[in-house]
């Protein structure tokens, strides 16, 4: 066991963990944030996405020591209340059905749009592409995201 100190949600966390050990469950085992969602493992649905340095990134390929420089941000930390723009959209629009997914497509919408605040619907389309909803609210969660960039609401 090492002991790391991580900056999540802004605040600084010290954790013993052993050096590989997947951010994820750093997150939700240790730090109880159980916004971020654990599905496949391998970094291929995306529903445990998170922000190190503001920049989506899979927490389950993340180890610890990697992460241990960064500043984290998860579901939890992106809106304190719930009320970035973006949660916001996805509510009124009821995107969500199951909602499993719903964290990791807005951590991702997030970190689109903090990157590039007015994106293409292409440039949306491809940025999500790789956050899997098993339900299918795919147009539901384009028509969110496209809601806040004609808001200008995004960042």
């Amino acid at each position: 066991m090492e002991s790391f100190t991580l900056s999540v949600n802004g605040k600084p966390h010290t954790i013993n963990a052993n050096a590989k050990t997947p951010l994820l469950w750093v997150l939700r085992e240790t730090l109880g944030l159980t916004g971020t969602k654990y599905s496949c493992g391998i970094g291929q649905c995306g529903s445990c996405t998170v922000h190190l340095d503001d920049v989506a990134v899979r927490s389950c390929t993340i180890p610890i020591e990697q992460a241990a420089s960064s500043s984290i941000t998860t579901i939890e930390g992106l809106s304190p209340k719930g009320d970035h723009p973006l949660q916001q959209a996805w509510l009124s629009g009821q995107v969500p059905q199951c909602g499993y997914c719903q964290p990791g497509q807005i951590m991702q919408a997030a970190a689109l749009l903090k990157a590039n605040p007015q994106p293409t619907q292409l440039e949306i389309t491809s940025s999500m592409a790789g956050i899997l909803c098993r339900c299918g609210t795919y147009q539901r969660i384009l028509n969110a995201i496209e809601t806040v960039v004609a808001t200008g609401g995004g960042t």
